[in-house]
């Protein structure tokens, strides 16, 4: 199976705009996500996918493969299926732009989970939240599964509730390491968006609603999406210990 990964990235987040070339010690966001990914010994190929200029240059800059896209879209998913349309491919791994801490591993594992079962069209990471901060949050999108961690629903409202049960219970975030089977991508890209999508502003809802399922994989990974400054600020912190960065970036040197 050819199996490439896609990185979208564009410059105009509402909440951070610019964020995929903001620095993280000195390096672009973008740079980070690209090189940590490339270590995946899943992907063939690796491209960033965006629709500004400043984005495709820098990742050129650096060595890295990028495409260029049409600005119109709203959804990472339409713009990786615009990027992969004419590529010959089986599988191809949404990775996001806003998650520097991604480890090759988190992205073997996804790609490993669909390989291995063919009635599986798309996967989805998760991690368990150790933290009511991060359960609040909105910025982080919740997902609950069925027994055999299939999602039942996605959310960045706090789920399960918490208001009628006092006990400790497993909470988790969705990882955006998202490997569809292409055939399927293109299949969703041309789905009308759905209710409870637009309500929720999550993508994979569109699957569900259309009677699909995702497969979630659970991850021990620890990672952080960067939606906002404070946010950034962490990864410079976390960064600071980080021996993966250290491989890539004295390669960069």
């Amino acid at each position: 199976m050819k199996v490439i990964g896609v990185i979208p990235a564009r410059m105009g987040s509402s909440r951070f705009p610019g964020k995929p070339l903001a620095l993280i010690r000195g390096m672009p966001m973008i740079e980070h996500v690209y090189k940590r990914s490339a270590m995946s010994e899943s992907l063939d190929e690796l491209y960033v996918a965006t629709c500004d200029k400043e984005i495709y240059e820098a990742v050129e800059q650096f060595g890295g493969n990028a495409i260029m896209t049409d600005i119109c879209h709203e959804r990472c998913t339409d713009r990786v299926a615009e990027a992969v349309n004419d590529m010959d491919l089986d599988i191809v791994v949404i990775i996001q732009g806003d998650e520097p801490l991604v480890y090759p591993d988190m992205i073997d594992q996804a790609v490993k989970a669909i390989v291995e079962d063919d009635s599986i069209v798309c996967v989805n990471l998760m991690a368990e939240m150790k933290n009511d901060a991060d359960f609040n949050d909105p910025n982080e999108v919740k997902v609950v599964v069925d027994n055999e961690n299939n999602a039942l629903y996605f959310s960045r409202e706090s789920i399960p509730s918490n208001k009628k049960y006092a006990n400790a219970y497993a909470r988790y975030k969705q990882v955006c390491i998202m490997p569809f089977r292409k055939d399927f991508l293109m299949k969703y890209n041309n789905m009308k968006p759905t209710p409870l999508e637009i309500i929720e502003s999550v993508d994979m809802l569109r699957i569900l609603e259309h009677g699909y399922k995702v497969k979630m994989v659970p991850t021990e990974r620890n990672t952080l999406s960067v939606d906002t400054l404070e946010d950034l600020n962490k990864v410079e912190l976390i960064m600071e210990g980080d021996s993966l960065m250290k491989q890539y970036w004295s390669d960069s040197l």
